[in-house]
């Protein structure tokens, strides 16, 4: 990471001393970067608690397990998405 950061600051350097609007353009691309990271990070900690409730509710109610199953992998979809919508918008 501290690699990544150091690279990021000689790019946004030698950006600026060509074309001062370069270092703008440097910054655009990493805050892109910490965006899609979060969002995937939302969307993992999202699938992992629709597993988990979705255990957690077959554990309780063995019968349903058809039910549940289907709506956890309808909630792990619409977490999934928020990934989706983080690295394309």
């Amino acid at each position: 990471m501290i690699e990544l950061l150091a690279q990021a600051q000689e790019v946004a350097q030698t950006a600026s001393d060509i074309n001062p609007s370069g270092a703008a353009q440097v910054a655009q691309g990493i805050s892109g970067s910490i965006q899609g990271g979060l969002g995937c990070l939302g969307a993992a900690i999202g699938v992992g608690i629709v597993g988990m409730k979705a255990a957690e509710a077959v554990g309780r109610n063995p019968d349903a397990s058809g039910k549940i199953l289907v709506q956890s992998i309808l909630g792990m979809a619409l977490a999934e998405a928020v990934a989706f919508y983080s690295l394309f918008l």
